[in-house]
C-alpha cells in the first residue's frame, strides 16, 4: 500500500526555474557575448586577412613550380579593375605572348584591405629554372593592409628574391 506524502501548509514545489531565474541567466549570457564579440570579431578579420596575403604567396609558389615543371616562363600578373586589385597566372606561349593559364581562376583582394603592388610592370616573371627574371631591387613586395587592424600587425607583405624565394611577412605600419 502506497503512502500518500503530505506536503505542510504553505510549501512551494522547487521541481524547476522561476522566470526570474531564468532572465537572470539569460542576461549573463548576453552580457559575456557582448563582451567577448570584438575579440571574435578582430580574430575573423586577422584571419581574412592573412588568408588574402597567404593567397598570394600561394600563387606565387604555383606559378614557380609550373615555370619549372613545364620549362616555359610562367608570371602572375595584378591587374586592378574598379578599385579592386585581381591577380593570374600567365604562361609566354611565344616570345612576349602571355596566355592564361588554363584551370587557374583569377583570384581577387578584398576591397577592404588597401593594396600596393609594387611589382615591375605589375608581374613577377619565373624563369623556367625559377629565377625572377624581372627581379628589380626597389620592386619587389606586394603588400596589403588592414585599416581594421590599425595598433595591431597590420600589414602583410609578400616579398620576391631574384632567386625565386618568396617570403611572407607580417608588420606594423608606421
Amino acid at each position: 500500500m502506497k503512502r500518500a506524502s503530505v506536503r505542510p501548509r504553505g510549501a512551494v514545489s522547487s521541481g524547476g526555474f522561476t522566470f526570474i531565474e531564468m532572465l537572470i541567466v539569460v542576461a549573463i549570457i548576453g552580457a559575456m557575448a557582448l563582451a567577448i564579440y570584438p575579440a571574435i570579431n578582430n580574430a575573423l578579420q586577422t584571419r581574412t586577412f592573412d588568408n588574402a596575403a597567404k593567397d598570394i604567396l600561394t600563387t606565387m609558389q604555383r606559378a614557380k613550380l609550373m615555370a619549372v615543371r613545364t620549362k616555359i616562363n610562367h608570371r602572375v600578373r595584378f591587374l586592378q579593375r574598379g578599385g579592386v586589385w585581381f591577380y593570374l597566372i600567365e604562361e609566354e606561349t611565344a616570345s612576349g605572348v602571355w596566355n592564361r593559364v588554363p584551370g587557374f581562376v583569377e583570384k581577387s583582394i578584398s576591397p577592404d584591405f588597401a593594396t600596393t603592388v609594387n611589382l615591375p610592370a605589375q608581374a613577377v616573371t619565373y624563369s623556367p629554372l625559377g629565377f625572377v627574371s624581372d627581379y628589380a631591387v626597389n620592386q619587389n613586395d606586394v603588400t596589403i593592409q588592414s585599416e581594421r587592424l590599425r595598433g595591431q600587425d597590420d600589414q602583410r607583405i609578400v616579398s620576391i628574391y631574384a632567386g625565386g624565394t618568396i617570403q611572407y611577412a607580417r608588420a606594423r605600419s608606421t
